[in-house]
């Protein structure tokens, strides 16, 4: 649990406000017309020697890292599981079940973004777990989400092709302020990930605070159908919940902007009267 998220609701219409008070950022839930989604994608899957898919840098790790966290503060989630070729967020789901572990976090394959966005109504924040290859597809989850994350490794074979993915997805429409990226799968060499922060920068990104190492006890972690803040071990934890806590701040400052925009709509509208 991200240290300060209290589960007490204010009685606030439009919105339902849920004070993070170690940072004094408010946790926006909308209603309106709109959904509010988080998208995390990837670019590839690479191929070992052997012509074998390696593990991936980390987009069904940060999905259920994030639908975890919403949870744990009272929000109703569910992640939109996309790579249905892969399904290792409704597998992890099931793990889950087994272990009898709360909160709930919901989770359902769909073949299409279409399909996932018609039941979004039934939920305050939807978690699409991207699908690996589509360029269409990702398009389109980006289009109607609060955030597109990212996630990458360090080296210049992950930075790369996300960069150019973020790149794609800005000269399609995307807004680049709804585009971060997320440092997976790191190693312990402090100026490697600099060096990685300064590469996304210069594109002209953000980059999330916190990244996630590359450390068996996350892989445990997932093995029980956890996410990465619900392992026994209080500095990974810390580590993980620093980059959840990002992405929370990034998805509200993008949700305030929202509801300015149409608060503003509205005013004008009716001055028009």
């Amino acid at each position: 649990m991200i240290p300060g998220i209290q589960k007490q609701r204010y009685a606030v219409r439009p919105t339902v406000p849920i004070l993070l008070a170690s940072t004094q950022t408010n946790l926006y839930r909308v209603r309106a017309n709109t959904i509010t989604a988080i998208v995390i994608l990837a670019k590839h899957v690479r191929n070992d020697w052997n012509g074998v898919p390696e593990r991936g840098v980390g987009k069904s790790t940060l999905s259920r890292l994030v639908a975890r966290e919403y949870a744990n503060a009272g929000w109703k989630v569910k992640i939109a599981d996309l790579d249905i070729s892969q399904g290792t967020s409704t597998d992890w789901k099931q793990r889950r079940e087994q272990n009898a572990l709360q909160p709930e976090v919901a989770v359902e394959p769909f073949r299409t973004v279409d399909q996932a966005v018609r039941v979004a109504s039934l939920y305050d924040l939807l978690v699409f777990d991207g699908p690996p290859h589509s360029m269409a597809g990702t398009k389109e989850i980006a289009r109607v989400s609060d955030v597109v994350v990212l996630p990458s490794g360090l080296s210049l074979d992950d930075l790369k092709p996300m960069v150019l993915l973020a790149h794609e997805l800005s000269e399609s429409g995307i807004e680049p302020n709804k585009i971060a990226f997320a440092l997976c799968r790191v190693g312990d060499r402090e100026n490697e990930i600099s060096e990685a922060r300064s590469y996304i920068r210069k594109a002209g990104y953000t980059v999330m605070n916190g990244e996630i190492p590359e450390r068996t006890a996350y892989r445990r972690a997932s093995d029980e159908g956890r996410a990465l803040s619900e392992t026994p071990h209080p500095t990974l934890r810390v580590r993980t919940e620093q980059l959840a806590q990002s992405i929370i701040d990034l998805v509200t400052t993008q949700q305030k902007a929202r509801k300015r925009n149409a608060d503003t709509d509205t005013t004008t509208a009716s001055n028009r009267r």
